[in-house]
């Protein structure tokens, strides 16, 4: 099957007084349609910038794309410079940010705020969107649709917000629906409520899914397939089972002890990832994470790491990886990965 959405070799950067952040660093990846695509990663590692330039959120001046090609549908988003347009956003591209209040008008009722995502790129009149508008309300479960319609973003829970920013991200029925930490701030209940509902939506409408988070949780529960990030580059990709389960990167088995589990025979005693990113201002010429990998090797140092083949749709760039670095990298990763 051919991919909706098909990146290659993105890069970005934003000019700083301190210099230049190279912010993302030949990322590429592949979505189909109706699947879930999870990017992971600590803050700071390049997810969330990764497809705000895609959707040409990022604020340009300071922020660039410097390479890479983006296709979307047949496509080239990237080379036709449609991507700051109406063309993309809204109609084949939603989006659910992070914080829902701050991404709201506060001076807008949230049936308006859907209605105007309808009137500008459908045409619909006001009240035809408008009456759209609560449909998608009750789409998302909030009870009362039409009342709901009617009141401010003040009005309404972080739970109810959430629901608010989907349906606006759904309204005009996108191919593929970017939710950058959809979950964040939210008590588990209702996190565990607002999952639920964009699988059920998935189902109903087909769409594809970019899922940005770093809870391994809502990944383990959503996706399908996962890219690990770290420094801006992709250091692991695969299904979710092969990313859970075969883990092939040092900084993939870094994230998983540092997670809690539920397992009753399993060491309790979380372990956080010594030490701190690098400096994006100068990149380490070898691999980014060589400053805290347990496994670090003098060959790490000053060579970037190759993608190494593990199976079918499953890469990961580690040099443990390679025949002759004199560890055994299958004892190293089965080790941990128990």
């Amino acid at each position: 099957m051919s991919a909706l959405l098909d990146v290659r070799d993105l890069r970005v950067e934003f000019d700083t007084y301190g210099g230049t952040v190279q912010a993302v660093r030949g990322v590429s990846f592949a979505l189909e349609g109706g699947k879930t695509l999870a990017i992971v990663g600590e803050s700071g590692c390049g997810k969330s910038v990764t497809v705000q330039s895609i959707m040409g959120l990022i604020p340009r001046p300071p922020g660039r794309i410097t390479g890479g090609a983006a296709t979307l549908d047949g496509h080239d988003i990237l080379r036709d410079q449609k991507i700051d347009g109406k063309d993309i956003r809204g109609r084949l591209v939603g989006m659910i940010f992070q914080d829902p209040m701050t991404s709201l008008n506060p001076t807008m009722t949230i049936g308006d705020q859907i209605a105007e995502t309808l009137q500008v790129h459908r045409r619909y009149s006001r009240r035809q969107a408008f009456a759209r508008a609560i449909e998608l309300i009750e789409m998302t479960r909030i009870p009362e649709a039409a009342k709901r319609a009617r009141q401010y973003p003040f009005e309404f829970s972080g739970g109810m917000l959430q629901r608010s920013m989907i349906a606006m991200s759904l309204a005009c029925e996108p191919a593929i629906l970017i939710a950058d930490e959809p979950t964040t701030a939210l008590d588990v209940t209702i996190q565990g409520q607002i999952l639920d509902l964009m699988g059920d939506l998935q189902r109903d409408t087909g769409m594809a899914i970019v899922l940005i988070t770093h809870d391994l949780g809502v990944v383990a529960r959503m996706a399908d397939d996962v890219l690990v990030m770290y420094a801006g580059q992709v250091v692991e990709r695969g299904g979710v089972d092969d990313v859970f389960y075969r883990s092939a990167h040092p900084y993939t088995l870094g994230l998983k002890a540092a997670m809690p589990t539920n397992r009753s025979d399993a060491e309790q005693t979380l372990t956080p990832i010594d030490g701190s990113p690098p400096d994006l201002f100068a990149p380490p010429p070898g691999c980014g994470y060589f400053a805290r990998c347990p496994h670090a090797m003098q060959a790490c140092e000053g060579n970037p790491p190759q993608a190494f083949a593990l199976g079918t749709g499953h890469e990961a760039r580690c040099w443990l990886h390679h025949a002759d670095c004199g560890q055994d990298a299958g004892a190293v990763y089965r080790e941990h990965s128990q």
